[in-house]
């Protein structure tokens, strides 16, 4: 029994953390959602689908990082820094060439991306006022959230709450005066927004600079490492990352298709997805958090040969995965229409958003059960081919092509599409569970 007490000891220790930064990264965009949602549904639509590009970017970070994390929380269990350092320097330099690219298609070519979502032209024209101020957020957020994801592999959590902390009380500050012109500034709406959401990375980079430089004594940010690779960790980060980085595209990409499909139904479909978005996201922190803790502790355990004990706790945190995901779902049915009237939804929206979140009552259990499998147990124990099978052929050859289909061809009602859309996450719960009992992901693949 003081075993278990002191495996979920150590779970939480790292959960809460990850759990409160999750909730904090849905209050910054809740925080535009409900502003934004103040002005108009069109300025709504387009920080919305806008902030897909950054969707599918902050996707590459995490795929890259959780990618490495397989290499870094089994060198931690090693305790080698060394070549936790050098994996580092690799990740951050591919993720800021990412970020630059990113940053120039956005600023550049801003009408076209917002083309790939919605053919509203007041929608497209608010999407890119957005897209032409965030742009310039990219290299700071390869930098910032790659490095914070990074360190959590070595059970260093905390830096990433105070960070994002932080960034939201700044955020919100920023987009109240700007978004609605208080204390005498220009109302500027979805400009005021962007210009808040600046603002707020400006600061997160700030501060993750000054930790990783003057307050992180375990794992130094070494120059050398980012400009001189290490070519045998080179070739072990682009066998286990690279099918994370493809399932974390491809899945960020299908979302995408998702949005875009949704974004062709209408502005009203648009606004109440955008709200079942955010609901899933708050119901999901603490699932999403079990899924990161899990990846630290599977990959830790398995890179000090524990395999049974691995194994083990695999079990242990699909079961805390599926509870949480319970109540998350119960959460979202119990809150739906206190939301709904907060918001000032009406007719056809209101309509869309309680079906939308009806929908979310279901899937956020589904995804909190995958989430720890995939991207936690499986990941950390060095399989994460898999996943990207999973992942990307269950969204892609089932809800978006399904999707689609029922959408342009067979012109099915808008709330069906949004069923069949989000159909994939139940079906990889039966493939996850069989990988489980399989055992073929309990890998040591450190040197």
């Amino acid at each position: 029994m003081s075993e278990k007490r002191d495996f979920y000891r150590k779970v939480f220790a790292l959960v809460i953390p990850m759990a409160i930064q999750n909730l904090i990264n849905v209050g910054v965009q809740a925080t535009d959602v409900v502003m934004l949602g103040k002005v108009s549904e069109q300025v709504l639509s387009g920080c919305s689908l806008g902030g897909q590009v950054f969707f599918i970017f902050n996707l590459f970070l995490f795929g890259v990082s959780s990618g490495v994390s397989v290499l870094t929380a089994q060198y931690w269990g090693k305790r080698d820094t060394d070549s936790i350092e050098k994996l580092t320097g690799i990740v951050m330099r591919l993720a800021v060439i990412v970020g630059l690219i990113f940053m120039l298609g956005s600023f550049l070519f801003p009408q076209y991306l917002m083309l790939i979502f919605t053919n509203e032209p007041e929608v497209i024209a608010e999407g890119v006022k957005y897209l032409k101020i965030v742009a310039f957020t990219y290299p700071m957020v390869a930098l910032s959230m790659t490095y914070l994801n990074l360190i959590r592999s070595i059970e260093q959590v905390m830096i990433s709450t105070i960070v994002y902390g932080c960034s939201l009380v700044l955020n919100f500050i920023i987009n109240a005066i700007l978004i609605f012109g208080l204390f005498g500034a220009p109302k500027l709406g979805i400009v005021g927004a962007a210009i808040g959401t600046l603002a707020a990375r400006m600061l997160e980079l700030a501060i993750m600079l000054f930790y990783a430089y003057f307050k992180n004594h375990v794992i130094r940010l070494r120059l050398a490492y980012f400009v001189h690779i290490d070519r045998g960790l080179l070739r072990d980060f682009v066998k286990y990352s690279s099918p994370v980085v493809i399932n974390e595209i491809m899945w960020g990409t299908g979302y995408s298709a998702i949005a875009a499909i949704v974004g062709h139904l209408g502005s009203s479909a648009v606004a109440a997805n955008s709200i079942a978005h955010v609901m899933r996201q708050l119901a999901t922190v603490v699932g999403f958090g079990i899924g990161n803790a899990s990846a630290i502790m599977i990959g830790k355990t398995i890179g000090e040969n524990k395999k049974k004990d691995a194994e083990i706790y695999a079990g242990r945190l699909i079961r805390l995965a599926m509870c949480f995901g319970t109540i998350g779902g119960i959460m979202i049915f119990c809150i739906r229409p206190f939301i709904i009237k907060g918001l000032g939804f009406s007719g056809l929206t209101a309509e869309y958003a309680h079906s939308f979140m009806i929908i979310m009552c279901y899937y956020v259990i589904a995804q909190s059960v995958s989430c720890t499998s995939i991207v936690g147990i499986f990941r950390g124990g060095g399989d994460t081919k898999f996943g990207m099978l999973a992942d990307s052929g269950t969204l892609w050859c089932w809800s978006i092509l399904l999707g689609f289909l029922a959408a342009f061809v067979w012109h099915l009602p808008v709330k069906t599409v949004y069923f069949i859309l989000l159909s994939d996450e139940v079906i990889k719960v039966p493939l996850c569970y069989f990988r489980y009992r399989q055992k073929k992901w309990l890998r040591n693949v450190t040197r």
